[in-house]
């Protein structure tokens, strides 16, 4: 393998937003920080990172521009992980394939509050007054700042990578494979997430608040699709409820302990979920940039 380690000072660009990544690094020493718009006017600091975390491989995972612009915060060394070392890396070290998932899995979990916050406030920008549209301003102004930084990034997520991904898969019966009468409950909302499932055939319907008088259905998955990967990644309670909503649905049940063993045997359905994870992000991502214009447009209506 390729790999590199690399150090950057105060102030240092790792990857710059819109280039066209063929690695992705791993902080081994420092913090760095992630930016829109940066050296652009008014850059919006999004994150800060630290040893251990991953950044740009989204850009590998899915063969997408950069994101963002990452910048050293002090002296920073971090592991460049080529493209093409991509599956090598793994191999040698299986363990940084959950580290990875989680990763991501928490990023798509902290974007999705942003998102729910930002539903939330522009429905009370909607409903109220103008005395009392200034007095959310504070709150506002946080949306306001994340679209003018990012207004050039709002776009149409595309086509989900996974149809592509499972344009190649073959169900070779291996793994936890089930198959499952209408009504099955694989889990249920507020339940620790235990495993991820992968549907290959039937429908699984999602629901908040399932069987109760203010029941939501959030989603319908047909096959082949994958569900559940959020009670995994990040370990916390589930936040929907999944059912079988037909007869001879047939279901693949992963379990983080077989994450590692799966590279091995599978390495495309490893492929999958990180396909799926780091999708789900940049989807959400965009819905919460679109729902920050929703909120810049009403408050300057």
């Amino acid at each position: 393998m390729s790999l590199a380690e690399k150090t950057f000072r105060q102030g240092e660009i790792i990857i710059k937003e819109g280039d066209i990544g063929n690695s992705f690094f791993q902080i081994l020493n420092g913090k760095a920080g992630v930016y829109a718009n940066y050296g652009k006017g008014d850059p919006l600091r999004i994150a800060v990172l630290e040893k251990g975390e991953y950044f740009g491989e989204m850009a590998i995972i899915e063969e997408y521009p950069r994101s963002a612009t990452v910048v050293a915060i002090g002296n920073v060394t971090v592991l460049e992980i080529p493209e093409i070392d991509l599956n090598s890396f793994f191999a040698e070290y299986p363990d940084q394939i959950v580290e990875l998932m989680k990763h991501l899995g928490s990023r798509v979990e902290s974007m999705t509050k942003d998102y729910n916050d930002s539903v939330a406030l522009l429905k009370e920008l909607r409903e109220d007054d103008e005395k009392k549209k200034k007095s959310l301003f504070t709150k506002i102004k946080k949306h306001i700042d994340a679209y003018q930084n990012n207004k050039n990034k709002i776009s149409d997520p595309g086509e989900d990578p996974l149809s592509q991904a499972f344009a190649d898969f073959r169900d070779d019966d291996s793994g936890k494979t089930e198959t499952f009468t209408k009504g099955k409950i694989f889990y249920r909302e507020g339940e620790p997430g235990t495993g991820l499932y992968i549907l290959k055939s039937g429908t699984v319907g999602i629901y908040n608040n399932y069987h109760e008088k203010n029941e939501v259905k959030t989603a319908e998955l047909n096959a082949i699709a994958l569900f559940g990967e959020m009670g995994l990644m990040v370990g916390e309670s589930r936040l929907a409820t999944a059912v079988a909503e037909s007869d001879e649905t047939k279901v693949e049940v992963i379990h983080n302990e077989d994450l590692e063993s799966l590279f091995q045997t599978n390495p495309i359905k490893v492929a999958i979920i990180l396909r799926h994870l780091s999708y789900s992000l940049r989807k959400v991502t965009i819905d919460f940039l679109n729902t920050c214009k929703e909120i810049t447009e009403t408050y300057n209506s």
